[in-house]
């Protein structure tokens, strides 16, 4: 038996026959990160102590009887913008690498409520600011396909951790595709909830407006029972909503009843031919298996990218003026500071990366005096309208499908030295996060030996709907359970 191929039903199924114990299966995934993270570099820090011990205490648990449920015994890793009580959280930067969290996030402390094991914190870009895990403070993380490729970003060590066996599921932050870039680029299942399904207490802040915690997976089934784990409402963050929890019986409903938008601009120029024509031949299926495709129009979506950029370089101006030297990190080597406004430019030049910093600039320009009205005020304004275009455009459709990604996985430093192309990697997923709507990736298919992702976007609060989709058509493709090659 293969332990790093099973599902989470397989496991439990395994675990509760006592075919296996959760020793067994948290030692296998550490020994798959000891073999393969220093190729790989998904990985800021492995909690491998912590893991075997928690172990342990859920094996007692099987032997006095209790029955594996939830995410009893499941291994996960977690993105290293999320809060553990203990353990180091520095959001890939040089500002927060002496911070321990005094707490936990509300997504992980539900994780482990519900049975799991946390294996260790993965890579991103600094602040979840990119979207190829190039722009870490402290390693690029590797996609496990095609080590001169990158994962994707900015939940790329989430997303490779899972792609290559060195945990079973994952958690990543979405704020203009961060989790839905990567699942695609790594044949993963990846998926962003409506803004307010998943509470944001201990997730370090990008982009408050937009940001969302959500899972990885090998199969959507995967993704849905991790999702249903951290979902509901939550009194530390007042953006968390009431609403209805959705039982798996949606996962079986396939494509009935279901209308599928098509964007009239889907097929943008640029974008690589192979990716196009998995998209078309994924479109295809689902016509002939009964799926009715309705091209649809959503006219100020083409604005998503720009509008995107300036909300996003404002709060990030906003969110990380806290970082002063004071509060967290890097204080005491600069002592030498002249005054306080000397110290905490030290500090900042010191601990903050080229991209936080290119944010940071970016958007106290598009908030200062003379220029919030051009540019941060009349952002909010087109925001507002993308969201109600959307909004119309699900009066025709159920969901929305195209590509996720323009490409495949691009090469390792391909594009890190132009931030005005690597933007352009977000294209397809921004529009979900502006106009507050759940979205998911999940693999069709490959190109030039790579994976292909497409894309579900469903209504405000419709997260079921997107899983109903992604559902039918990986029962259809048989595109599930993918695992790349050992390194």
């Amino acid at each position: 038996m293969e332990i790093k191929l099973l599902t989470i039903d397989q496991l439990q199924e395994a675990y509760a026959s006592g075919e296996l114990s959760v020793e067994a299966v948290v030692s296998a995934y550490l020994d798959s990160i000891t073999h393969q993270d220093s190729k790989i570099g998904a990985y800021l820090e492995i909690l491998g102590d912590q893991a075997i011990k928690r172990a342990e205490e859920l094996d007692d648990k099987l032997q006095k009887g209790e029955k594996p449920t939830g995410l009893f015994g499941i291994p996960v890793a977690i993105k290293d913008n999320l809060c553990l009580l203990g353990s180091k959280t520095t959001a890939a930067s040089k500002i927060l690498e002496n911070y321990v969290s005094p707490y936990t996030a509300t997504a992980v402390e539900k994780l482990l409520g519900a049975g799991a094991v946390i294996l260790g914190k993965t890579n991103l870009d600094e602040f979840a600011m990119g979207s190829s895990t190039e722009n870490s403070a402290y390693k690029p993380t590797k996609n496990p396909w095609n080590l001169e490729r990158v994962p994707g970003g900015s939940s790329g060590g989430s997303a490779a951790a899972v792609a290559s066996q060195e945990a079973l599921v994952a958690l990543g932050s979405d704020t203009g595709g961060s989790i839905r870039q990567p699942a695609s680029f790594c044949g993963l299942v990846g998926f962003k909830p409506t803004y307010g399904r998943v509470s944001r207490y201990g997730l370090i802040a990008l982009a408050s407006s937009l940001d969302q915690i959500g899972p990885f997976a090998r199969n959507v089934k995967d993704a849905f029972k991790v999702y249903s784990t951290i979902t509901g409402p939550d009194p530390n963050d007042r953006t968390t909503v009431k609403a209805p929890l959705y039982d798996e019986e949606i996962l079986n409903k396939g494509f009935k009843n279901l209308k599928i938008g098509m964007l009239r601009d889907t097929f943008i120029e640029g974008m690589d031919e192979e990716v196009t024509k998995k998209t078309q031949e994924a479109i295809k299926l689902m016509k002939e298996n009964s799926a009715e495709i309705v091209e649809i129009e959503v006219p100020r979506a083409k604005l998503s990218l720009a509008v995107y950029y300036i909300i996003v370089t404002s709060e990030v101006s906003s969110n990380l003026a806290r970082y002063d030297g004071i509060r967290y990190g890097l204080g005491k080597e600069f002592k030498e500071a002249e005054n306080f406004f000397d110290y905490t430019k030290r500090v900042r030049a010191q601990g903050l990366g080229l991209e936080a910093q290119r944010r940071i600039l970016l958007g106290t320009y598009t908030l200062s005096k003379g220029y919030a009205d051009k540019y941060y005020h009349k952002a909010i304004l087109l925001q507002k309208a993308i969201a109600k275009d959307f909004a119309q455009a699900f009066k025709k459709v159920d969901v929305i499908f195209g590509p996720t990604s323009p490409t495949v996985a691009f090469k390792l430093g391909e594009k890190f030295e132009d931030p005005l192309t690597m933007y352009l990697s977000d294209i397809f997923t921004d529009p979900a996060n502006i106009a507050n709507l759940p979205a998911i990736s999940l693999p069709i298919g490959f190109a030039h030996q790579l994976p292909v992702g497409g894309q579900f976007m469903g209504p405000r609060f419709r997260d079921d709907l997107v899983f109903q989709a992604a559902a039918a058509y990986e029962n259809l493709s048989g595109i599930a359970n993918l695992s790349a090659p050992k390194v």
